[in-house]
């Protein structure tokens, strides 16, 4: 998801269904019982007492969706980077770590040695 916030873009990986778990049982399983009393589980989407169910097809589909974001996105530890802005503008750096949802943690060779900053992702370049 790409999002402005203080004037600067920024792209972020959400969860596309937050809380949410698929399971793929049929009706008649034990096991919905057991998914039932599982710690943290407030209830199961469905209609009329029954779980709804969703095809294969709208499945596959979703995770396709993933497939592709996740190989359009994201910016990989080991990763060679550039940092485009502050007081490290044009230096080359690797990252290493994201650092909550709007820093990260790079490093770049500065006096022979590899010295870990944290940086704005902002300020981050493929």
């Amino acid at each position: 998801m790409e999002k402005i916030k203080g004037g600067k873009r920024s792209k972020k990986l959400e969860p596309l269904f937050p809380g949410y778990l698929f399971v793929n049982l049929e009706q008649t399983d034990p096991m919905w019982s057991k998914l039932r009393s599982t710690r943290g589980v407030l209830r199961i989407v469905g209609f009329a007492n029954k779980p709804a169910p969703i095809s294969d097809a709208v499945i596959q589909h979703i995770k396709d969706s993933l497939d592709s974001v996740a190989e359009q996105g994201g910016i990989k530890p080991g990763q060679a980077v550039q940092l485009s802005e502050g007081p490290f503008e044009g230096i080359n750096a690797i990252f290493q770590a994201y650092d909550g949802e709007e820093r990260a943690i790079v490093l770049v060779s500065f006096m022979q040695k590899q010295q870990s900053i944290r940086v704005p992702v902002s300020a981050i370049k493929k």
